[in-house]
């Protein structure tokens, strides 16, 4: 006799189902730990740590680490371009969460595999339509030569829920990765499972049919590094977390 995986239980007038629990995710990993526990392949010198940030009063566009040394707050020095984080660690499907603060005009991202870009950028008060470019909005492709520009507009967030340079955001997102048949051959693309910003839904079920920017050009893979991009602009993280799904 076959086994059920649902059970039907009577009682009284009631019927209830009681289905296997699901597959438990993994813990969650803190991302941003020094020293040498860190999770990343290297941590440039000039990277700050603080209690808090704001926008420097006279150049908004910079920012100003407060009690540096002592917190938990991750500035990326003090022109806002120190190579980017890249775990020492490959992943597969992952969800991420973490807070960022962006100086004026400012760009960051997070990439899945290190191909794959969420784009942070300040771009709060754009009023006009919505692309990959944007903040939340998945990059662009992009060529390096005969000087880096957009091949397409990326996919756009579904609403813009950026707040303004200086605010504290959020960005949660679930990452599956590309599937690969026995022969090295891919069979499923990339997806961004759901992604919200700043508690709004900017991406549901969106497939991403090659990795972004100038990495479009290469070979897609089942797994990879998660890195936070830091060579763009005056960029602040804390509280950067990352679990795998199982």
């Amino acid at each position: 006799m076959r086994t059920l995986a649902l059970i039907a239980i009577v009682s009284s007038s009631w019927l209830i189902f009681a289905a296997e629990p699901a597959t438990p995710k993994a813990d969650w990993e803190n991302l941003l730990v020094r020293g040498d526990k860190s999770p990343w392949k290297k941590v440039d010198a000039n990277w700050k740590f603080a209690k808090s940030v704001t926008l420097d009063s006279g150049k908004s566009n910079r920012l100003i680490p407060e009690g540096e040394g002592e917190g938990e707050v991750w500035v990326n020095g003090p022109t806002g371009r120190v190579p980017n984080l890249i775990t020492k660690k490959n992943y597969q499907d992952v969800e991420v969460e973490l807070e960022f603060l962006l100086g004026r005009n400012s760009n960051s991202g997070i990439k899945f595999q290190a191909v794959y870009e969420i784009q942070l950028r300040d771009t709060a008060g754009n009023k006009g339509p919505l692309s990959g470019d944007d903040c939340g909005g998945i990059y662009p492709r992009a060529a390096d030569k005969p000087k880096y520009h957009h091949l397409d507009k990326g996919i756009a967030p579904k609403v813009n829920a950026a707040k303004p340079a200086g605010e504290w955001q959020t960005l949660t997102a679930q990452f599956r990765s590309p599937r690969f048949n026995d022969k090295g051959e891919k069979i499923e693309n990339a997806k961004i499972i759901s992604a919200k910003l700043n508690g709004q839904l900017i991406h549901e079920n969106v497939e991403l049919q090659h990795p972004t920017g100038a990495n479009w050009v290469k070979k897609e893979v089942a797994n990879g590094p998660f890195m936070l991009q830091s060579d763009h602009g005056p960029t602040a993280f804390r509280n950067v977390k990352i679990r795998e799904v199982k």
